[in-house]
């Protein structure tokens, strides 16, 4: 994608399709609400009263209550809501695929005479804009930069002159702020495809001036310090690395720092050729980069980009001063179970049907309560006392928020192994249909599951779940640019977890008998 110095780059790089589909089922209900809402406002702007054919056309309808309706009857919130807007409210999000797609329009079944056909059609223009501007969200679901089998973003960014084309790559970006330390830069020969880009080249005449700060050496020596900041006074341990380096900089070192005010624009790369120093004799001297003068092992710098080789340039990244987070719609915990020898993926955040977060333990036991109280568990007969002196249980249970991931050899390789998502089993007692595999209900987890025709594996490098664990969490995430333009997108972030941890999963269980 071309550069926009408009948009912040977290926003670029995080930016991901909100789903409104799960396992083919209807969620995001506050976004379909909100975008039926504000369709309703443009009819009514413009003098149009189609409400009642338009609810009819695109309306929400509350489905039968049976064990295909989980997401909706185990959850007393998300029944009420359904039971509330059913037959009453537009969904804006079934408006918004039929008019997206070429050739339809949004007077389709409506209105087919003008100027209420014309005006209508209009209006779905103007409602794609507004969709397309509130949320951030890339056109092609594919087309991101996460990369779900290292839970991390992963992209480039080139510039290219009339010589060379330099890359900035961010291999591991997780963190959420972004910054020059995320990327590694490469530079090497044009290869006559990249356009040249706005380059310019500047030479300024200044005077510098030393850099001050309290406690700092004075320079006259009869003159006294300022005692209201003593760095003479630290008394650091030998361990204390951070103290020791701010002692050596502030005593040491401190007359060596100049200040050279230089504005530049954000989202440029600059380099700094040299500075020619001209001194009171009238004598001057070129310097170049400490670097570039065979000093490169002891060089130090603030600001440098990790490269391979020497490179001095310096990226400003267009990157949002402050971003608002909101509450977690997902979160998944991935830890290490060495007694089952597997990992496991927690989901500590469920998001439900109405667009919000609930607790992953407390959805997953309702879900559990609903097929149990649906199952027939009406006692059976028995006519022989049962006498055995032992109870033999094959498999016990898990959580239904517990998704295993279990150990598999990468493809051709017989030594190196990665994390495949495995199922649980659904084992009511009672129950006459067959065991159906309990599946994720992030979509963090649900990586290929809503692939068409069938679902594709999942896998995890094994690398990346240490055995402190990892934390996944996607949110929405709010920043106002430079212009004042507001950027709402869906972003994910990876922490380190908690440790290692145990499901109590066991096999061929023997317990003693019950009364």
């Amino acid at each position: 994608q071309d550069f926009e110095k408009e948009i912040p780059l977290e926003v670029k790089a995080e930016q991901k399709k909100i789903p409104f589909t799960r396992n083919g089922k209807n969620i995001s209900i506050d976004i379909r609400l909100q975008m039926g809402s504000y369709w309703l406002k443009l009819m009514k702007n413009k003098g149009l009263d189609y409400s009642k054919e338009f609810t009819t056309n695109y309306k929400f309808e509350l489905p039968p209550n049976d064990r295909t309706t989980d997401h909706i009857y185990a959850h007393k919130e998300v029944w009420q809501q359904y039971a509330a807007i059913s037959g009453r409210s537009l969904d804006g999000y079934q408006l918004y695929q039929h008019i997206i797609v070429p050739g339809n329009n949004a007077s389709d079944g409506i209105v087919n005479t003008d100027p209420d056909k014309t005006t209508l059609d209009n209006l779905g223009l103007q409602f794609k804009e507004w969709f397309a501007g509130i949320y951030y969200q890339p056109d092609d679901e594919k087309n991101n930069a996460w990369l779900p089998d290292r839970l991390e973003y992963q992209f480039d960014c080139s510039a290219t002159d009339s010589i060379k084309n330099k890359t900035l790559k961010a291999e591991e970006y997780y963190q959420g702020q972004m910054d020059w330390y995320v990327f590694d830069i490469e530079e090497n020969g044009r290869n006559g495809n990249g356009q040249p880009g706005n380059i310019s080249t500047d030479t300024n005449t200044f005077i510098p001036s030393h850099v001050e700060f309290d406690g700092m050496p004075n320079t006259c020596w009869w003159k006294f310090e300022d005692g209201k900041t003593n760095l003479g006074d630290i008394q650091p341990s030998t361990t204390d690395l951070s103290k020791l380096l701010l002692m050596e900089f502030g005593l040491v070192f401190a007359n060596d720092w100049f200040l050279v005010p230089y504005t530049l624009p954000i989202g440029s790369l600059a380099n700094i050729e040299g500075l020619t120093v001209k001194n009171n004799f009238g004598e001057t001297t070129w310097i170049k980069a400490a670097e570039e003068s065979g000093s490169s092992n002891n060089a130090w710098s603030m600001f440098k980009l990790h490269a391979t080789e020497q490179n001095n340039t310096l990226f400003l990244a267009p990157s949002a001063m402050k971003v608002h987070e909101g509450k977690p719609l997902e979160e998944i915990v991935l830890i290490r179970d060495e007694i089952s020898n597997m990992v496991w993926g927690i989901e500590t955040t469920i998001p439900l049907p109405l667009g919000k977060g609930d607790k992953g333990n407390e959805v997953a036991l309702r879900t559990r309560q609903f097929h149990e109280k649906t199952v027939n568990q009406a006692p059976a007969s028995v006519t022989v006392p049962y006498a055995a002196k032992i109870n033999y249980l094959a498999m016990t249970d898990v959580p239904e928020n517990w998704i295993p991931f279990v150990p598999v050899h990468i493809k051709n390789d017989t030594r190196e192994i990665q994390l495949q998502r495995a199922s649980m089993l659904r084992i009511i007692q009672g129950d006459t249909l067959d065991p159906v595999k309990v599946k994720p209900q992030t979509s963090i987890l649900r990586e290929g599951l809503e692939e068409i025709p069938k679902p594709l594996p999942y896998y995890i490098h094994e690398q990346e779940i240490p055995r402190s664990g990892v934390r996944v969490t996607q949110s929405f995430q709010r920043t106002r640019w430079i212009n004042g333009e507001v950027f709402v997108w869906l972003g994910m972030q990876k922490k380190t977890g908690r440790g290692e941890g145990s499901s109590g999963l066991q096999f061929d269980k023997i317990a003693d008998v019950k009364e």
